[in-house]
């Protein structure tokens, strides 16, 4: 460990002395926060090669079981990065688990059983949802991993070298309300007296979370929080779109401006054993805030690969963390703080989202209302419920879940918007056309005298209707992707292809395929390509938040993969795919053979549905997870 702490604190040492000089905390170009110093030897000019883009969620807690909230987060990641790869970027997502603290030691002590195997219990359940969820992550961090309790202790000690006067770690006497749920000490402004409905038992609570706290003395070491507040703003200041929605910034700065304390950063081992260890004096443990935020440096190889000062720092700085709103404090205020110390930058944009809730209520385990994401896998079937998701998903305000909603969005912009013209388009009844002679009209300049074959009257349809949403709705989607809008860049897929769905009942192809003049196979080639033109731009804007179902669309088009990245998502940019016709032999198929199937009623629960698809036994390993899940549950509600 003597090694181990030389090694840093010599790092830190070559990184003060290049920054000695510098008094002034700037804003980089790339957004990252860093003296003028620092951001020269990180920019991309210096290595001759952009940074990969790196998106992180926040480490799950293991004290309980995931829930929809954790799927969702999961899931917007997922769908940044992979944004980011069909624009041709290389892509980094981070996930994992959050092991330590006071809530896992009790909550393992109440199952009878050691933290570590508690622990290990529960992150393999996030670990399973992750994986049967489609989440590409890159790296699933544990924070009882050793590689991070390295690198966790390797940062406190660079804090400890920057104390007191590098407005680093200091010890000191500690009393105030803490919160054991919250983990976190809260101001007295921020408490007050409540009483427990059903003991009248009178305790006070924190009136942020409505959690109990309780008051405690004890001998900690300190961070100067306090001592960051003029560099925090000035920081917001500057960049005044670092933390998505505005309004949660207008939140954290109301925090830092009044509510801002000296942060005890240590538990007495006494008490909390269950944690990383201070490496100088193992009779204190590591807050275990500070703890789980720097997992987001430890997968970057901070303190293996790279070190304060160094000019290639992997993939950090983070293009995107993405919190819930309950944990933006943490991730806005004392995260930067953290980094300032140690000389670091900074996150280049930090992205809040709310809370799912059933019935404009909470979902909690008491009122019965969680979602089961395991269980709404199976029944939905995965890629309705990352479209439900995203297309519900929001940063303004709570977001409502419930069956109904997704069986509404599921039957009227998949099944009759995407599934219906995907069987008009590409598996018509009579086999009398195809997106293959479509496109090879189009490639051939077959539509070059398109107009000149147009019926013409005011009782004709309009076959250039189209025209406008192809050319507009590929920018006003990709404007929204890149501004993290996703409901909106859905919004704008499903008018494009209701549109589209509006231009092919008008136009009738089953009906020109029946006309006689010379020039009616070319109005049907337009018809079909322009249709096609359509769906092939979709899916590919679909690709990242239904990896499978766009796969299966624009195979059914024959679209190479190699013509799926962004810079194909614009009318006529690909004259080389196309599909023969599909000939049926029976002109009434099976509905469940179609791009979007038939689900369960939604007058049934996901546990009943669930119940019913696993009857015979699980047929997959999602199967075998659901099922063991289920069988936890009951098992909970007979202990009940």
């Amino acid at each position: 460990m003597r090694a181990f702490r030389l090694q840093s604190l010599q790092g830190l040492r070559q990184a003060q002395s290049r920054l000695s000089s510098q008094s002034n905390w700037i804003r980089p170009g790339c957004r990252a926060y860093a003296p003028t110093q620092w951001r020269r030897l990180n920019s991309s000019s210096s290595t001759g090669k952009e940074k990969p883009y790196y998106v992180t969620t926040p480490i799950f807690y293991v004290n309980a079981a995931p829930h929809i909230g954790h799927l969702y987060t999961m899931i917007l990641t997922d769908v940044l990065k992979r944004w980011q790869q069909i624009n041709g970027k290389e892509a980094y997502l981070c996930t994992g688990t959050d092991e330590h603290g006071m809530k896992i030691q009790q909550a393992a002590l109440k199952e009878g059983m050691p933290p570590k195997e508690f622990c290990d219990n529960n992150s393999n359940k996030f670990k399973d949802l992750a994986e049967h969820s489609n989440i590409s992550y890159d790296f699933f961090i544990r924070t009882t991993d050793q590689e991070h309790k390295d690198v966790v202790q390797q940062f406190w000690l660079l804090l400890k070298a920057r104390a007191p006067e590098g407005l680093g770690l200091y010890k000191g006497k500690h009393e105030g309300w803490y919160c054991v749920s919250d983990e976190v000490f809260y101001p007295e402004d921020l408490i007050q007296p409540s009483v427990v409905p059903q003991t009248g038992r009178k305790i006070m609570v924190s009136t942020e979370s409505g959690n109990e706290v309780e008051w405690v003395t004890e001998e900690t070491w300190f961070f100067p929080l306090s001592k960051y507040k003029e560099k925090l703003l000035a920081f917001y200041d500057e960049n005044p779109d670092w933390i998505q929605p505005a309004h949660r910034m207008n939140e954290v700065r109301n925090w830092v401006e009044n509510h801002l304390e000296d942060l005890s950063v240590t538990r007495p081992a006494t008490r909390l054993n269950w944690g990383i260890k201070d490496p100088e004096d193992p009779s204190n443990t590591i807050y275990v805030w500070v703890d789980a935020l720097i997992n987001y440096i430890t997968t970057t190889g901070f303190g293996t690969k790279w070190q304060v000062g160094d000019k290639d720092t992997g993939i950090w700085p983070a293009d995107i963390q993405v919190v819930g709103k309950d944990i933006i404090r943490f991730h806005a205020i004392y995260w930067p703080a953290l980094l300032m110390a140690v000389g670091l930058p900074l996150p280049k944009k930090i992205v809040c989202h709310n809370h799912w809730t059933m019935s404009n209520r909470k979902m909690s385990k008491s009122l019965g209302n969680v979602v089961n994401p395991f269980f709404a896998v199976q029944r939905w079937s995965l890629d309705p419920l990352r479209y439900f998701l995203m297309r519900n998903g929001s940063f303004k305000g709570d977001m409502g879940y419930a069956n109904e909603f997704i069986a509404a969005i599921y039957e009227k912009e998949l099944q009759a918007n995407i599934g219906n013209l995907f069987n008009r388009i590409s598996r018509n009844k009579t086999g009398k056309w195809s997106t293959l002679e479509a496109v090879d009209c189009a490639r051939k300049g077959g539509f070059d005298r398109i107009r000149n074959v147009l019926p013409q009257g005011s009782d004709q349809p309009d076959f250039l209707s189209l025209e406008r949403p192809l050319k507009r709705a590929p920018a006003e989607i990709r404007k929204d992707m890149d501004g993290i809008d996703l409901s909106g860049a859905l919004r704008g897929i499903f008018e494009l292809l209701r549109e589209t769905n509006r231009f092919i009942s008008d136009t009738a192809p089953w009906k020109i395929v029946k006309e006689s003049d010379p020039d009616a196979r070319l109005r049907l080639n337009w018809v079909i390509h322009r249709c096609a033109e359509a769906l092939r731009i979709a899916g590919i804007f679909l690709q990242p938040i239904m990896p499978t179902k766009a796969s299966q669309l624009l195979d059914g088009l024959g679209v190479s993969p190699e013509r799926r990245t962004i810079e194909f998502a614009c009318k006529d940019s690909d004259l080389d795919y196309g599909v023969g016709p599909i000939l049926r032999k029976d002109l009434h198929p099976n509905a469940f053979d179609s791009l979007f199937p038939p689900v369960a009623g939604i007058e049934l629960s996901d546990a009943e549905v669930v119940t019913e698809t696993m009857k015979g036994g699980p047929k997959n390993r999602l199967g075998r997870v659901v099922e063991s899940l289920a069988h936890e549950a009951r098992k909970a509600e007979s202990k009940e």
